[in-house]
């Protein structure tokens, strides 16, 4: 019995590092499509591409793709906070912001989550809630600090979007905490496509990207995008909660930004200082804590 679980749970801890890499490594991944592509098109496409997999996962997993009548309004909320605001937020961020400032302002979301629950579900911050606050924020300053008090208006708006889709992405959670009665990858999928979709049509209409632009290194990214975060990463992440309880999964997480960051360093060269060590110190330290308080 007690091999059983040593068992589950290593495989659990596996199939985390499994999401937190194949998550991570899309940061530096989609900053290099952006010199192709624009960002709603590119991550529009892969994700309606990622979508028809999941789709046909699910089915191949005997799970049912149609959408209880009393449960659209909720999905429609969850797609546009979980994707079109989260995915598309985010990667506009990274037309003006490095992926080390974009994934740790993005990834500071569980701090929101818990000033959200405070008037909507009537939980008011513990004292740790407030010291994960306050070391969250203590992150985000020292990040932005070592730019001086001078913010030029490009980099403002990059920082606007990685909030945005923060604190989006956070209202959501607390909004749908109530679970969709559907199967987990059809689940997905449905958000996915109704989230991508109008990043798409805007694309098309407002962003003109060139085909001809997209390289051989830009397909690649753009194959990555669609099987391995939204499709592997995914089905990974299921089997981490069947096997690992939430709260170790989610502090799991904190991994994403940390890999990305490093990852960022090595593949596109961006700079990983003792300014950015700091920040991640104190920003993941403050979400790892509000992840705690949520329990």
């Amino acid at each position: 019995m007690s091999s059983t679980h040593a068992s589950s749970r290593l495989s659990g801890f596996l199939f985390l590092l499994t999401t937190a890499v194949g998550w991570a490594i899309n940061w530096p991944a989609m900053k290099m499509l952006l010199r192709e592509w624009p960002p709603l098109f590119s991550r529009g496409v892969a994700g309606c591409a990622a979508a028809l997999l999941l789709f046909l996962l699910a089915w191949l997993r005997g799970e049912s793709i149609r959408v209880p009548g009393k449960w659209l309004p909720r999905l429609l909320l969850a797609a546009c906070t979980n994707v079109l605001a989260w995915m598309g937020l985010s990667t506009m961020s990274m037309v003006w912001l490095p992926v080390n400032e974009a994934a740790l302002l993005v990834y500071t979301m569980p701090l929101w989550s818990m000033l959200f629950a405070w008037p909507m579900l009537s939980r008011r911050p513990s004292v740790g809630g407030f010291c994960a606050l306050a070391l969250g924020l203590a992150g985000v300053v020292v990040l932005l600090g070592g730019h001086g008090i001078s913010v030029d208006a490009d980099r403002l708006v990059g920082i606007v979007c990685a909030l945005l889709a923060a604190v989006l992405f956070a209202f959501g959670t607390v909004a749908n905490r109530e679970p969709i009665p559907m199967g987990p990858l059809a689940l997905v999928a449905w958000q996915v496509v109704i989230g991508c979709v109008p990043m798409v049509l805007y694309g098309l209409a407002v962003e003109h990207p060139r085909f001809a632009a997209l390289h051989a290194d830009g397909w690649a990214v753009m194959v990555y995008m669609a099987l391995v975060p939204m499709c592997v990463c995914y089905i990974a992440w299921f089997e981490t909660l069947r096997r690992l309880p939430a709260e170790v999964a989610s502090i799991g997480m904190l991994l994403v930004p940390v890999l990305g960051i490093v990852a960022a360093a090595l593949s596109i060269g961006e700079p990983l200082g003792l300014r950015t060590a700091l920040a991640m110190v104190l920003t993941l330290s403050g979400v790892a804590l509000a992840l705690r308080q949520k329990r």
